[in-house]
């Protein structure tokens, strides 16, 4: 393979960001079922037979950093009234799951 054909593959890798398995570990140690989907957003969470979709942002990134992408706004306004947060940490991630229950 050409670096030129590499370096279009490493164009869309995907950015994981830095507290997701953080978020994952935590939600899952609450009883949760957790798929890391990334895209349009980056996790399905289930319990108690209900399900949500979770954007994580790093919470330790200034907020400017922390700000959804195009695709994420047009996400969240396409499939507003749907269960689709933005958690910035563990903490937030627990709180949501504390309101599908």
């Amino acid at each position: 393979m050409s670096d030129k054909h590499r370096m279009s593959i490493n164009r869309f890798a995907r950015r994981v960001d830095a507290n997701q398995d953080a978020v994952v570990s935590a939600l899952r140690a609450a009883g949760a079922r957790v798929e890391v989907i990334s895209r349009p957003v980056d996790l399905l969470v289930g319990i108690r037979g209900k399900l949500a979709l979770f954007e994580i942002k790093d919470g330790d990134k200034v907020k400017s950093a922390q700000k959804k992408t195009s695709a994420q706004e047009k996400f969240f306004a396409e499939w507003a009234g749907y269960p689709i947060g933005l958690v910035d940490g563990p903490e937030a991630a627990l709180r949501m799951l504390a309101v599908m229950k």
